[in-house]
């Protein structure tokens, strides 16, 4: 059996690993000069500190990862922990003092407040049906509302109102205002859960790929038939098989196809017969991320007793960690710029993003050096990705996308992150799907 495979993210290669060991032959089409999809590595300071890597793209994991885990462990690569040692920063509101250091990394907020903020949304999530979201209790009115209307109309207390669009831009890169309280609930309950999404230690962001988690699908795409720069524009089925177009003038013929790249995308690719229905709509959304990478000569923030670990509601860094290579001395401090302050910050030039970027730093950790470099990776206009962690299904999308997310048209099957509803939206998600494309195929008559 012949399977070509769109997309190289780890979604596509998963695919295409277990169905080569299947006894298919496979080749993958990615439209970039590289693989990895939304798993993208920077070597942060060449000259400084050869061979240090950190993650521009999806970086965390933990241990309900197990595929992740699994996998890493079959190609040789290690964990590293998250370094959370140390006092937090934040700065969330116009105190004239400025930010204000804590132990930990709970905000200087009411605790109560944000206690009964938690609870609300444990109390939504529990009440999703994870595995076909669109047959939660009351799925038509929790599709039909938007997060920043159920915020304003459950939440009082202006701290709540603060760290509500912060807490959602840290766990899903979303502005309130995109997303679904449906798409919140679930992809809150599909991660693992609140307390789980949100822990470093014993959570989903415990531990990164030490040298990076592009790795993984460079060592994958070794064993694999990859053709970068092949922008796929038009998948047609025919009695003998597919054949899959690019804008190249490439023509490729397969008995199956396995699409694996963001719904947006798969909706500007002719399919013949045409779908039945479009992968996304009007309402969905990209997801609101870029990485900022600021790099030191060393950590400094640690010997001031600091874990890296800020929050600022002003932006344009919402929040910063400690991705800091281990085994080298440099320093990174990554910021995420998410929800709609990354539209803004995504709109500045280059040198503006940098310079921007360099100013709070220098403001939330006073004492350290100028940077060695800022690397800026913008998802949003990425225009392979349009949009990182993953696409944010918006008010009605839940209800119409949902039930044909991960059901083939005719020879093609579809896999990425969007369409697992397990741990939707990070790299265990995409891996899940991969495997679940390729026994579809692997389990078909004949195969």
């Amino acid at each position: 059996m012949r399977v070509l495979i769109v997309g190289a993210g780890l979604a596509g290669l998963v695919a295409a690993d277990r169905l080569r060991r299947g006894g298919a032959a496979v080749t993958v089409l990615e439209a970039r000069e590289r693989v990895g999809g939304r798993t993208h590595g920077v070597e942060v300071a060449p000259e400084a500190a050869p061979g240090a890597w950190a993650d521009a793209g999806a970086a965390y994991l933990g241990d309900r990862h197990t595929e992740l885990l699994g996998l890493l462990a079959e190609h040789d690569l290690k964990t590293t922990p998250t370094s959370t040692e140390g006092s937090s920063v934040f700065e969330l509101g116009d105190s004239p003092d400025g930010p204000r250091t804590c132990p930990g990394r709970f905000p200087p907020l009411n605790a109560v407040v944000l206690g009964e903020l938690f609870d609300h949304l444990a109390d939504l999530t529990s009440r999703v049906d994870v595995a076909a979201p669109w047959n939660t209790p009351g799925a038509a009115e929790l599709d039909d509302t938007t997060a920043a209307e159920w915020a304003e109309a459950t939440l009082r207390h202006p701290d709540a109102r603060v760290f509500f669009p912060l807490f959602l831009g840290e766990m899903m890169a979303a502005d309130p205002a995109d997303i679904s309280v449906l798409h919140m609930a679930f992809y809150l309950r599909s991660g693992g859960g609140l307390r789980y999404l949100n822990a470093f230690e014993g959570g989903a962001q415990e531990y990164r790929v030490d040298g990076g988690a592009h790795q993984l699908a460079e060592r994958l795409a070794a064993e694999l038939d990859v053709r970068l720069g092949a922008v796929v524009t038009a998948v047609h089925q025919h009695a003998g098989g597919v054949s899959v177009l690019t804008e190249d003038g490439g023509r490729h013929e397969a008995d199956r196809v396995v699409v694996a790249i963001p719904p947006v995308l798969a909706d500007g690719v002719d399919f013949v017969p045409q779908l039945p229905a479009t992968r996304s709509t009007t309402r969905t959304a990209p997801g609101c991320a870029v990485k900022v990478q600021l790099v030191y000569p060393e950590p400094a923030w640690r010997e001031e007793g600091l874990s890296g670990w800020s929050v600022n509601a002003a932006g344009p860094l919402l929040s910063t960690v400690d991705d800091s290579p281990a085994g080298h001395r440099v320093g990174v401090l990554t910021g995420f710029v998410t929800g709609a302050e990354a539209h803004r910050f995504s709109s500045l030039r280059p040198q503006e993003q940098r310079a921007r970027a360099r100013t709070q730093a220098r403001r939330l950790f006073p004492n350290l050096p100028d940077p060695l470099a800022v690397h800026v990776t913008d998802w949003i206009a990425d225009p392979y990705a349009r949009g990182c962690y993953a696409a944010l299904f918006g008010p009605g999308d839940w209800l119409r996308l949902g039930p044909r997310l991960t059901a083939p048209h005719g020879r093609v099957h579809w896999a990425g992150t969007e369409t697992s509803t397990e741990f939707f939206g990070l790299m265990e998600g995409a891996i899940r799907s991969g495997r679940r494309a390729a026994a579809e195929i692997l389990t078909l008559p004949g195969s």
